[in-house]
Order: structure tokens, then C-alpha cells, then sequence
């Protein structure tokens, strides 16, 4: 089965396809992305407004006309955080119906978390033990910790790298102050959390997922040896600390030169480096894995599950 997963996300509109074989390793025969940004097209009110409503269902389109010509035999489309929370969205996701040739699916938070574990789960194997799993995306922070395939605890917070910048962090770089009340703003949201965390039996093995881990181990962290042909990375708690501060002191522009700083990444890098260092020390996490899975893998690996 050729299979397809259309993830319209808070910074991208993101296509892979995989020729799906029970039992095979879902590598994908395609994988294209269009970057958006959608928060910086909300309007005061948390509405879409009609520039970037243009380009969503632009990007939309290009993917859904890409699939066609692959002759994807199904396409799992995926809504997530930046379009569901806003307040025009109903509108917004009637639009994007209008051009997909099979379903819609508006994921929660919970279900963003659920996913993203079971891909992790996979990626790591049994012998990982409990996991905890961390995902910073544009819109949300996941959080799910559990043994099975099916995590015991999914928790989805407003503390996306996104939403952050555009409410919190007003000038590039950031003033001291923007920066420190942003801190602030993040520890109260994980207060509830980390107590729910903190109050479940330790986890064996604390895994990242999403494009802001994978950049800010590139600054933080280490390329470590493992099984296959992956590069594997880890990242230290600490080594992000100090590096956070320089983070904020940089300008956009020039933090592009850094390892990992994609133009994509550049403008939100600073509010999801503050949103990794609070979770994770709040967690008590000392060192972190990247792994490679996140959403559209679990939604892949879900779909053959069913078949």
C-alpha cells in the first residue's frame, strides 16, 4: 500500500509518502514541506488572516496534487494546534475538506502526544523500558510517559515555539525582560505537569522528537555511536542552559550561521530553547536522545496497524 501523511502543522505544511509493507521499515519514497509559519498570520482576535489563509491552502494544494501524481493509494491528512485553536478554524478546515480527496482528521493534543510516543516506542524498541517523551512544535508542547505502545500519561500544553515569539518576545533579539517574563509564563504552564510527571515511577529512557530538539542538540549536544545508518545525538541539560542566553543575544539573521539553525527555525529558536531547558530540568532530565519519529511516523505506523 502506498500510503501518504499530509501533517498541516503550526510551521509547516509537511507531505511523506511510504510504500507500506507489514513488517518493512516505513521509509519514505518522498518527503516535501512547505514552510509556513502560521502564527505569524494570526490576526489579535487568534484568527487566520486571508494572506495566510492564501498560503495554507496553496501549500494544501501543491501536496494534494503531488500525491495524485504518486497515484498514493491513501493519504492520512492531519490537522494539529495552529489551525484547530484558531478562532476562525471551523472556516478554515472547511476549505481545506473542500480540496482532499479522503478524510480530515483534527488531532488533539492528546492524540499529537499518543502518536508521537507510539513512533518513539517503535523507533527505540521494548528495551527502552518506561519512556518519556518530549515534542516541541510551533503551536504545542507534548508530553506522554508510559511502558506499553499506548502511553499512560498524553498532555498537551500551549508552549509551542511559535505561539511563544509572536505573544511573548516582541523584538529580535529579545529584551531581557521579554525574556525573563517568558520564563516565567513557561514554569507556571509546567507546574501541573511536572507534578503529574514527578509523581509516576522514574523513566528509564527520556527521548526528544521535533525539528526544535533535533536543532538545539546540534548547538547542545553530541553525535553519539549507535546501530544503523542514523546519525544518533544526545543532548546535555546544561550545555543547553549556557547556550540559551547566547541564543537571545544573537539576531535571527545571524543565527542561521549556527549548527542546526535552519531559516525556518531562526525567529522561534529562542522561546523553544527556554520551553526544552524549563522541561527538562523541571523534570529532572539530565541528558536527552533525539529520536528521528515523531507525529507523521506514528500516524504511518497506526495505519498499517490497522490493516
Amino acid at each position: 500500500m502506498r500510503l501518504g501523511v499530509l501533517d498541516i502543522g503550526s510551521n509547516t505544511v509537511h507531505l511523506v509518502v511510504v510504500d507500506m509493507v507489514r513488517g518493512a521499515h516505513p521509509n519514505p519514497d518522498l518527503d516535501e514541506r512547505v514552510t509556513l509559519r502560521l502564527m505569524q498570520y494570526l490576526t489579535d482576535d487568534g484568527a487566520i488572516n486571508d494572506v495566510g489563509i492564501a498560503a495554507l491552502l496553496e501549500a494544501v494544494d501543491g501536496a494534494v496534487r503531488l500525491a495524485r501524481e504518486l497515484r498514493v493509494d491513501e493519504v492520512l491528512t492531519m490537522v494539529t494546534s495552529a489551525v484547530r485553536e484558531a478562532t476562525n478554524g471551523e472556516a478554515v478546515l472547511a476549505l481545506i475538506r473542500a480540496r482532499l480527496d479522503g478524510d480530515l482528521q483534527v488531532l488533539s493534543g492528546e492524540e499529537e502526544a499518543a502518536l508521537t510516543f507510539l513512533a518513539a516506542r517503535r523507533w527505540l524498541g521494548w528495551a527502552a523500558g518506561r519512556l518519556l517523551v518530549l515534542d516541541i512544535g510551533g503551536g504545542s508542547l507534548e508530553v506522554a510517559l508510559g511502558v506499553d505502545e499506548v502511553p499512560d500519561l498524553a498532555v498537551s500544553l500551549p508552549l509551542g515555539a511559535g505561539r511563544l515569539t509572536r505573544t511573548h518576545l516582541r523584538h529580535d533579539p529579545p529584551l531581557p525582560h521579554e525574556l525573563k517574563h517568558l520564563r516565567a509564563v513557561v514554569r507556571a504552564e509546567l507546574k501541573p505537569l511536572v507534578a503529574r510527571v514527578r509523581a509516576e515511577p522514574r523513566p528509564d529512557h527520556v527521548v526528544a522528537t521535533s525539528k526544535t530538539f533535533r536543532s538545539l542538540a546540534r548547538l547542545a549536544g553530541m553525535s553519539v555511536a549507535g546501530v544503523g545508518p542514523h546519525q544518533r545525538w544526545q543532548m546535555s541539560t546544561s550545555l543547553l542552559s549556557d547556550w540559551v542566553p547566547r541564543l537571545a543575544r544573537i539576531p535571527a539573521e545571524q543565527r542561521m550561521e549556527l549548527p542546526g539553525i535552519t531559516p525556518e527555525r531562526t525567529y522561534q529558536i529562542v522561546a523553544g530553547a527556554v520551553v526544552a531547558e524549563e522541561v527538562l530540568r523541571g523534570l529532572r532530565v539530565e541528558i536527552v536522545e533525539i529520536c528521528p519519529w515523531a507525529l507523521r511516523e506514528g500516524a504511518l505506523l497506526r495505519r498499517l496497524d490497522q490493516v
